[in-house]
């Protein structure tokens, strides 16, 4: 009888010390969450079904919204590409670095000496992958494409990583895999040029009858896949993309990549290339909308957040996973190419309520969609309309983790975990935007800085810049369509916005 009341004790004793383990593991695995970042490329604010598109349908991200937070005032930091991105990842201004739209053979832009968010993560515990458009520069001085590129991805501390090394309007059109290009052949090698035709291809201004859409003279080089890009390009022929394939190619790495890391914390930055220009969506897309290209490449974008919410979901992995997706920059119609995007726009307004878009210093530069999804921790089908900045994403995600960063890591990032999760009303003090100039909003006011001439390139974008050689003042409380510049008539609060600008310009802001 003692025996059996021992074996009894001892089962006991045993279940209750795995149920304990499983609480330890469950409170672990709950502690470190999955992150995944959706950057959309060049999608304004009124592009999503959500937030009012119209001639387009995005079932998948409007679910995305009904199971998460949706944001109303949420900034990306720059109304251009390669800022935003640097922005994103670094958790500092871009404006600190010059940096700025780069050329596809530019060196990497952020130095592997600096905490970024996926080294961070790294040493959380987090496997870590950049999927998609790049953008940020790559190797030092002149890259050599035929031979390992560094320093890359891995760098900057990214475990995986599968690039558009620039943009898909840019030479060298190939996928680079763990910083090599993919399907190179050794006896056909690449060479590349931003300022001499060194290529055998034709290009768009000698060769227009062989383009799928007429470019302006800017994207009228060297022709790959029926479309002119900027920059020459020879060789690798074997290793060039099929722009119709973006999203069946870079969707297809990101579920490996899900699949692969089931049982460890992962961080993904998957970058999409859509709706960027040259927009050419796959087959099964054209037709989905309205709009021609641009609103079919919006229904491409809407897929590929669809087939991460449906792997997560297949793998177990959406109630531990943090899925945000958001935007690099405000929208843009005819961005070089000739897609019919203005002609075919019908009533839909792809900058919302807002003015201006990519480029631009007004509202729309950088107020972007922005919806985060995390099953029993963020609430679901709400809204929240907190001034939050991407700048801030670092410090967060740092924030939820426990993780304390050091003086030099994020200077210009703050801690708002609880706001991005909607159970805070505080919100960023200030937001500080760039374009061709810069702006400072604080307290429903925005101020838009003096600024210079804007690049040649801008004029034929036919938006409104915010540029002006005077300083501009915007209560946005009382004209968010920033249609009166009340600058003169409240000097005082110019004064003093203009002071906290000189303040931000001259050091890191974190407190």
């Amino acid at each position: 009888m003692k025996t059996l009341l021992k074996l009894i004790l001892l089962l006991f004793v045993l279940a209750a010390c795995q149920h304990s383990n499983q609480e330890r593991v469950t409170e672990a695995v709950t502690s470190k969450p999955n992150i995944i970042i959706i950057y959309a490329d060049d999608a304004g604010y009124g592009d999503v079904g959500v937030y009012g598109a119209r001639g387009v349908e995005t079932p998948n991200i409007d679910q995305l919204a009904a199971e998460g937070l949706l944001f109303t005032d949420a900034h990306c930091t720059a109304a251009t590409c390669t800022p935003s991105r640097y922005s994103l990842l670094t958790g500092s201004y871009a404006f600190r670095h010059n940096a700025a739209i780069l050329p596809g053979d530019a060196p990497l832009l952020i130095d592997p000496d600096i905490g970024t968010l996926p080294k961070m993560l790294q040493k959380n515990g987090y496997q870590t992958a950049v999927i998609g458009k790049w953008h940020l520069g790559l190797g030092r001085g002149e890259v050599n494409w035929n031979e390992k590129i560094t320093p890359g991805p891995a760098e900057i501390g990214f475990d995986y990583s599968f690039l558009l090394p620039a943009t898909g309007d840019r030479v060298p059109t190939v996928y680079v895999e763990n910083q090599e290009v993919v399907n190179l052949d050794p006896d056909d090698p690449i060479t590349i040029s931003y300022e001499e035709n060194i290529s055998d291809r034709p290009t768009g201004l000698e060769r227009p009858d062989l383009l799928k859409m007429k470019a302006d003279t800017q994207h009228s080089q060297t022709i790959v896949n029926g479309i002119s890009r900027i920059g020459y390009m020879k060789g690798g022929e074997e290793a060039l993309w099929k722009d119709e394939a973006f999203a069946d190619v870079l969707t297809g790495k990101v579920n490996d990549f899900i699949s692969q890391n089931t049982e460890q914390p992962f961080f993904l930055y998957f970058a999409l290339h859509d709706i960027h220009v040259p927009r050419v969506p796959n087959e099964r897309f054209v037709g989905k909308s309205t709009m021609g290209p641009r609103g079919d490449a919006i229904a491409q974008m809407d897929w590929c957040v669809g087939e991460v919410m449906k792997t997560l979901a297949e793998k177990g992995l959406a109630e531990n996973t943090i899925l945000l997706f958001t935007s690099d920059n405000g929208p843009v119609l005819d961005d070089g190419y000739d897609d019919q995007a203005e002609e075919l726009l019908g009533d839909h307004q792809p900058s919302g309520e807002f003015k201006g878009g990519k480029y631009s210093a007004f509202e729309a530069g950088t107020r972007v969609p922005t919806i985060i999804r995390w099953p029993g921790e963020i609430p679901a089908g709400e809204r929240s309309d907190r001034l939050l900045s991407q700048v801030d994403l670092y410090h967060s995600f740092a924030e939820l983790l426990g993780y304390a960063l050091n003086e030099k890591e994020a200077p210009d990032s703050f801690a708002m975990w609880d706001t991005w999760k909607g159970s805070a009303e505080e919100e960023r003090p200030y937001l500080v935007e760039e374009a061709f100039a810069f702006t400072v909003r604080k307290d429903g006011w925005k101020y838009i800085t003096p600024a210079t001439k804007a690049p040649d390139w801008l004029a034929n974008k036919d938006i409104e810049t915010g540029m002006s050689t005077s300083p501009q003042l915007y209560h946005l409380a009382e004209d968010i369509q920033e249609t009166e510049n009340v600058a003169e008539a409240n000097s005082e609060r110019l004064a003093k916005l203009d002071s906290l600008w000189q303040e931000i310009k001259a050091g890191p802001t974190r407190q």
